[in-house]
């Protein structure tokens, strides 16, 4: 543990990543506050619930006295809460600004005038849009070319964290695409989908087979916000790295066939695209030169979601609570 850090901010706690954080760091000795609207319930988070370093603040990001009362006496804040998903923002896009750009600027005001030390922002890889190279890999130095609202949003904020000289130490994390298990779980994430319906016995529709996207396990993107708060500041200042790991770019194709090495019998049947906007594969040679290393792969991720399937822990994973648009 940094010393200077001991009671961290958890905005979004409740979420599909949050909810693998928050115990991470109650774990390693962390007082944690969540502020989190329950906007898909607090279930996630009742195996914490009666830690005595664990608090739970009920509030909206968008609140500004939600806001002031959860950076109070905290070291850290690391910042999940979002309209999360290209399908999400084109949903609800006022919200989307409101929250993702909008709230998170007054959230790092906030926690700029409580004198709070450091500010973990969870960005995105999807920053990138489509390679300029197809052969090439992005990294933090690549242009962004956001190609949607949900990027876009996500680079604005960005770029103004990392941007301002004054202020808590900023580090934004470019996540990979999210898989993996969570106790807010989502099906709304194609390796999650496709194992789900694989496992379910559907043939697998696959649109774009060809297209290349970076992949990292839940409990890999909350170790990482863990990480580089337990780095020096001079190591992660005003810094954004990737969070993933070079291994684990795939193209949708080789997603398939890593199901079918698990689920025998998988029907799938490919729709060819030519275009899709997101189609990148990404570096994640910063963030282990930080020392950092994932401890999930792709085929992990496939066993655990099929067997939280096959025997019931998740009894219906059809159910709308498991899509966030």
């Amino acid at each position: 543990m940094d010393n200077a850090v001991r009671r961290v901010l958890v905005t979004g706690g409740a979420g599909y990543v949050g909810s693998v954080l928050v115990p991470q760091l109650l774990h390693r000795g962390y007082a944690v506050r969540v502020l989190d609207n329950l906007r898909w319930e607090g279930t996630a988070l009742l195996g914490v619930a009666a830690a005595p370093a664990f608090e739970f603040q009920a509030g909206d990001v968008r609140d500004r006295d939600d806001v002031a009362r959860a950076v109070r006496d905290v070291d850290a804040v690391v910042h999940l809460a979002a309209i999360v998903g290209d399908p999400a923002c084109r949903l609800e896009p006022a919200l989307a600004e409101e929250i993702n750009l909008t709230a998170s600027l007054r959230l790092l005001d906030a926690a700029r005038a409580a004198r709070v030390g450091r500010f973990v922002f969870a960005s995105t890889c999807s920053n990138y849009g489509r390679m300029a190279d197809a052969a090439g890999y992005c990294d933090e130095t690549t242009p962004l070319r956001p190609v949607s609202l949900y990027a876009e949003l996500k680079v604005k904020f960005e770029e103004h964290l990392l941007g301002t000289a004054d202020g808590p130490c900023a580090t934004s994390l470019r996540f990979a695409t999210a898989y993996g298990l969570s106790s807010r779980m989502r099906f709304d994430l194609t390796l999650n989908e496709f194992t789900r319906d694989a496992t379910a016995g559907k043939e697998l529709i696959v649109y774009g087979e060809q297209f290349w996207r970076p992949y990292a396990h839940t409990t890999d993107l909350a170790r990482a916000c863990l990480h580089v708060l337990e780095r020096p500041e001079r190591d992660v200042h005003r810094q954004a790295f990737n969070v993933g790991d070079d291994a684990e770019n795939y193209q949708k194709a080789m997603l398939v066939q890593e199901i079918t090495k698990q689920i025998p019998g998988l029907r799938f049947r490919y729709v060819h695209k030519d275009e899709d906007p997101r189609d990148y594969r990404v570096s994640f040679e910063k963030i282990r030169a930080l020392g950092f290393r994932i401890a999930r792969r792709i085929p992990d991720g496939i066993r655990e979601i099929s067997a939280a399937i096959r025997t019931g822990l998740i009894r219906d994973p059809y159910d709308k609570k498991y899509v966030n648009a």
